[in-house]
C-alpha cells in the first residue's frame, strides 16, 4: 500500500465563508448609512438607484455559488459546455 500525498496548498475550504461573514454585516451597515443620507437630503432618485445596486450586490454576498451559477447558465446559453 503506497500513502496518499497530503496537499501541499493553502487550504481555502472557508475562505468564502470567512468573507462572507466578515463583509456582510460591513455591507449592511454602510448600505443603511448611505441609504438615510439619501433619504433625509431627499434625492428619491439617487436613492432608488443605489437601492438596486445595493441589492445586486447583496445578492453576491449572500446566495452562494451564484457567481458559478450564473456563469454556467450563460455558457449554457452560448452553447459552450
Amino acid at each position: 500500500m503506497t500513502p496518499t500525498p497530503t496537499p501541499t496548498g493553502i487550504d481555502t475550504g472557508g475562505l468564502a465563508n470567512f468573507l462572507r461573514e466578515f463583509f456582510a454585516p460591513l455591507f449592511l451597515v454602510v448600505v443603511s448609512v448611505v441609504a438615510l443620507f439619501f433619504l433625509f437630503t431627499r434625492e428619491i432618485t439617487r436613492f432608488v438607484q443605489f437601492l438596486i445596486l445595493a441589492v445586486a450586490i447583496g445578492v453576491i454576498f449572500y446566495v452562494p455559488n451564484i457567481i458559478e451559477v450564473t456563469a454556467k447558465a450563460i455558457a449554457g446559453a452560448l452553447g459552450i459546455k
